[in-house]
């Protein structure tokens, strides 16, 4: 009889870890792709997005990812570009993976005229989904460097389109978002860069992402401040996990982050990003920094986008791993 009872109990709990098993496989991982493996650096912007049937997805390339060859790439289906500043459109990039230190990355590599996004985008036949005036421009470089223009996707402010698995609009952010002659080049890019001028590709953009597990997720992109943070992010899109830039200068600060994580967004979980700042060593988050401030600052649980450490969210915006 005990031989039975606990036969029965056995059974029960591997019925049970099966039925756990789906629940496991519906979270979303992402992974950030910074300078330095286990670090927060000043450069670090890129973060992939995994949804749980395959759709991968690339946030801001910026420079700390290793052109097209980066092994840590791996499939990637789509790139978000949140406006054409070098540092994340991508004008140079890392030699290497952790080349150079974390307070002084080595971007050797330049990627003008061109961007590291259009690159990593023509090797892994991804598409390149954007807003406001952005979508010409990188056809016409894609166009150029032998790929499918087509692969230029529009996402228009109150409209969406959808990649793979993945439903993806475009929100307002408040920034400049000016075209450096340098990604022009000839005749044209130089008159340009000598009269300090550059071009205007529209309004700067931040990100919604919808995935097939229900998790909803805002990309501020740079920007400052918005009302739309709180009626469209969180009142039509309610937004369940957040990357908010915390850098200041060029960016939000700390606590104007705080404030829009705590009283406009109000997420279930918060990843800090573009802190302009070395901000950890050994992958914990240093004494004093801005990335400490926001991280006390803010009610809901703050992640650390550790270069190479993989978090997972499940539908509702909870980190269950890596956390």
């Amino acid at each position: 009889m005990a031989r039975r009872l606990l036969s029965i109990a056995a059974g029960t709990v591997g019925l049970a870890a099966l039925a756990l098993q789906p629940a496991w496989a519906q979270n979303v991982k992402v992974t950030p792709l910074g300078g330095i493996d286990g670090e927060f650096c000043p450069q670090d912007r890129a973060l992939i997005f995994e949804d749980p049937k395959g759709t991968r997805v690339l946030y801001d390339v910026g420079r700390t990812v290793a052109g097209p060859e980066d092994s840590r790439l791996g499939k990637i289906d789509v790139i978000l570009v949140s406006h054409m500043h070098g540092d994340h459109v991508g004008n140079a990039h890392t030699k290497a993976v952790n080349a150079g230190s974390c307070d002084k990355p080595d971007f050797s590599v330049k990627a003008t005229p061109n961007t590291s996004t259009v690159n990593i985008a023509l090797a892994k036949n991804a598409k390149i989904v954007t807003g406001s005036e952005m979508p010409p421009f990188f056809a016409s470089k894609l166009k150029a460097g032998g790929g499918e223009p087509k692969n230029s996707i529009l996402a228009r402010f109150g409209g969406s389109v959808k990649v793979g698995e993945v439903t993806i609009a475009t929100v307002p952010a408040l920034h400049s978002n000016g075209l450096a002659p340098d990604f022009i080049g000839g005749e044209l890019g130089e008159a340009m860069k000598a009269a300090g001028f550059a071009g205007y590709v529209g309004q700067a953009t931040g990100y919604v992402l919808k995935f097939s597990n229900g998790l909803v997720v805002y990309l501020s992109g740079d920007t400052g401040i918005t009302s739309e943070q709180d009626k469209v992010v969180r009142g039509h899109y309610k937004a369940e996990l957040a990357v908010i830039n915390i850098g200041d200068t060029f960016t939000t600060g700390p606590m104007e982050a705080a404030y829009v994580m705590n009283e406009l967004v109000k997420p279930v979980s918060v990843i800090a990003s573009h802190a302009n700042e070395v901000a950890t060593k050994d992958g914990k988050v240093l004494p004093g920094t801005k990335t400490e401030k926001f991280k006390k600052a803010v009610k809901a649980p703050v992640h650390i986008p550790l270069s190479g450490k993989t978090l997972e969210f499940d539908g509702g915006g909870k980190c269950v791993a890596g956390c």
